[in-house]
C-alpha cells in the first residue's frame, strides 16, 4: 500500500481559499483605460458632367470626424482613371499611378498627410476644392476621395515610386458642427464620383477578303479598334465592345478566336479583354474557316451590337465585309489559308456590350502573313477590307509551316490572356 506524505498535497479547502485571494488581488488592480478607435468619413461625391478636354474641374468633399475623441492627423487619398490628371500639386502628398489588375484599368494615386486635429462632430472642407485636369482622352472617368487615421501601404498592384508635391500643402478647414444628415452623408471612409467629358470616341471594323478553293481553310482576322480621341471605360464587368461577326456562306468555322461565343454556325459574337479600350487599341479575332462550297460573292458582315453609343458620331465605319472568293477545286484535302488582317478606318463608333474576362489577344499568323492584337496597324487593299487568300496548289511543305506558325500565333493570344488572369 502507498502513502502520501504529509504536506504535499493540498486540501480541497486550501485550494478555495487561494482561488478567493487570487480573484480579490484582480478585483482591486485599476482599470486599464481603452482607447476609442477613430471613426472617420467622406461625404458623397456628386457626379461631374461636361468637362472639357483640357480644362480643370474641380472636386469638394468634406471630412467628418464621427468619434468622440480629437483625430491628431489624418490621411486624405484621391485615386483618378487615366482620362484625369492631378492639376494641382500639394506639398503634403505623394503621387503615384497604379498598375491595373482585377479587371480595373491604371490610376493615378495622391496620398496627402494633413497633419492638423480634427474635432469629434465637427465638418471639415479643403481651403480649395481638388484641382483636376480632363485630358485630351476623357471621357467616362471615375475619382475616389478616402480618409484614413494611419498612412495608407503601397497598393498590391504596384506602379511606379510615390513623388512629393511641389506646392502648397492641401489643408482643411472647419465648415460648422455636423448635423444628423451630415453624419447619415458621411457613412463610409471613402466615396466615389462619375466624371463624364464632352468628347467622342471613334470605334472602327475591318473585314477580309479571303482567296481560296473548295476544301481549303483559309483564316479572316476580324479588327475592331479605337480611334480616339477618348478612351473608353465600363462598367466592371461589362466589355468595351461587342462585335458580331456573320459567317460567309458556303464556309464553315473551323476554329474562333477565344473572345469569340457562337449564337448559331455562322452568327459569333466578340467580346473585348477588359472594360476599358484605350486609344490606338482593340482586339482581332481570328477566324479558321473552311470552304465548303463555291458560292458566289460569297459575303459575310461584321457589325457592332450591344450598349449604345452615343459617342460614336462617325457610323461609316461600324461595318465591315467578310468575303470569300473560292474556286471550284476539289471536294478533298485542305491547306492552311493566309491570315487576314484588317487596318483601322478614320471614324468609327464606340460600343458596349458582353465581355470575355482576360487580356488583351496576341493576333495569329498564317500563310506568312501575321497580324497582332492591340492596335498595331494593318494593311487594307481599300475601305474596311483587307485581303489574302490561300491556294491548294501550295507546296505540301509551305502549308504545313503556314499551318504551325498560325497555331504559334493562337497560342500566344492565349498565353497573353492567361498572365493577364493570373
Amino acid at each position: 500500500m502507498t502513502h502520501t506524505l504529509p504536506g504535499r498535497r493540498l486540501s480541497r479547502a486550501a485550494v478555495g481559499v487561494l482561488a478567493a485571494a487570487t480573484l480579490t488581488g484582480l478585483a482591486s488592480l485599476p482599470a486599464v483605460a481603452v482607447a476609442a478607435e477613430p471613426d472617420l468619413g467622406i461625404g458623397q461625391l456628386a457626379p461631374i458632367t461636361g468637362a472639357q478636354p483640357g480644362s480643370g474641374v474641380d472636386v469638394p468633399f468634406s471630412v467628418l470626424n464621427k468619434g468622440t475623441e480629437e483625430v491628431g492627423k489624418v490621411w486624405v487619398s484621391y485615386t483618378l482613371t487615366s482620362g484625369l490628371a492631378a492639376a494641382d500639386s500639394y506639398g503634403n502628398c505623394m503621387y503615384s499611378t497604379e498598375s491595373s489588375a482585377d479587371e480595373e484599368p491604371e490610376k493615378a494615386v495622391a496620398v496627402c498627410a494633413v497633419d492638423q486635429p480634427l474635432k469629434p462632430g465637427v465638418l471639415y472642407v479643403p481651403e480649395q476644392p481638388i484641382g483636376l485636369k480632363a485630358q485630351d482622352s476623357a471621357l467616362y472617368d471615375k475619382v475616389r476621395v478616402s480618409v484614413d487615421s494611419t498612412e495608407p501601404g503601397p497598393s498590391d498592384n504596384g506602379g511606379s515610386d510615390p513623388v512629393p508635391g511641389t506646392g502648397a500643402p492641401l489643408k482643411l478647414v472647419e465648415k460648422g458642427p455636423a448635423t444628423d444628415a451630415d453624419r447619415a452623408s458621411h457613412g463610409e471612409a471613402s466615396s466615389s464620383a462619375d466624371v463624364t467629358a464632352v468628347n467622342t470616341a471613334d470605334f472602327a471594323l475591318t473585314g477580309a477578303r479571303l482567296k481560296g478553293e473548295v476544301g481549303d481553310k483559309v483564316t479572316a482576322s476580324v479588327k475592331f479598334v479605337n480611334d480616339g480621341p477618348a478612351w473608353v471605360y465600363r462598367e466592371l464587368g461589362q466589355g468595351a465592345a461587342t462585335v458580331d461577326v456573320r459567317i460567309p456562306p458556303g464556309t464553315s468555322v473551323v476554329k474562333a478566336h477565344d473572345f469569340c461565343s457562337p449564337v448559331t454556325k455562322t452568327h459569333y459574337t466578340c467580346g473585348t479583354s477588359q472594360s476599358w479600350v484605350n486609344p490606338g487599341r482593340g482586339e482581332t479575332y481570328p477566324f479558321v474557316l473552311r470552304i465548303d462550297k463555291a458560292v458566289e460573292g460569297a459575303t459575310g458582315k461584321v457589325s457592332f451590337t450591344g450598349a449604345d453609343r452615343p459617342f460614336d458620331k462617325n457610323a461609316a465605319n461600324d461595318t465591315a465585309d467578310l468575303v470569300v472568293d473560292a474556286g471550284a477545286g476539289t471536294t478533298g484535302g485542305s491547306s492552311a489559308g493566309g491570315s487576314t488582317s484588317g487596318g483601322s478606318s478614320t471614324g468609327g463608333s464606340t460600343t458596349g456590350g458582353s465581355s470575355t474576362a482576360g487580356s488583351t489577344t496576341g493576333g495569329s499568323t498564317s500563310g506568312g502573313s501575321t497580324t497582332g492584337g492591340g492596335a498595331d496597324p494593318q494593311t487594307a487593299t481599300g475601305g474596311n477590307l483587307a485581303a489574302t487568300g490561300s491556294s491548294s496548289s501550295l507546296p505540301l511543305v509551305g502549308a504545313s509551316a503556314a499551318a504551325l506558325v498560325a497555331g504559334g500565333g493562337i497560342f500566344y493570344a492565349v498565353r497573353r490572356r492567361a498572365a493577364a488572369v493570373k
